[in-house]
């Protein structure tokens, strides 16, 4: 049985590139898959480093890295499409180098060590954020409000 603390850790440690073979975390990521019940892929996207788990409920907050597109003046994200969402759980458990997550609409989740075009979508959000003000990157990595009202929007 996992526990809250091994499965919490991973994930935590899946974002924020700690798997990484070159011991540079910037080399590492991570990604979000979503399946159907039926196990068909519903969604894939690359996750910024940031998440919040709550203490009172079964949900954790994450940002998926959409939104995304080179605009001449370098490759821009619409944080009104890259905004928060949540993953609320009914069961999880670390599954070979990742953590799936079978979600309370009976999809589910997995969570695991990004590469190729999802790890491309890190290291470009990465490079987007530099762009941001100390206050603008503050208020996304708290994971609190569900739209975006600042600069690129």
């Amino acid at each position: 049985m996992t526990t809250d603390i091994q499965w919490k850790r991973r994930f935590s440690d899946l974002l924020a590139g700690n798997h990484s073979t070159t011991g540079d975390p910037v080399d590492a990521g991570a990604r979000l898959l979503v399946f159907n019940p039926d196990g068909s892929e519903a969604f894939r996207a690359a996750l910024a480093r940031h998440h919040r788990f709550e203490d009172a409920e079964p949900v954790v907050w994450i940002r998926p890295l959409v939104g995304g597109k080179d605009t001449g003046d370098g490759y821009l994200f619409n944080l009104g499409l890259a905004r928060r969402r949540s993953l609320r759980w009914e069961a999880v458990r670390l599954v070979d180098d990742g953590v799936e997550i079978d979600l309370v609409n009976e999809q589910r989740a997995r969570i695991e060590p990004a590469d190729g075009p999802e790890l491309t979508e890190l290291t470009r959000w990465e490079e987007f954020t530099n762009r941001l003000t100390p206050e603008e990157d503050a208020a996304l990595r708290d994971l609190d409000a569900d739209s975006w009202q600042g600069r690129y929007a």
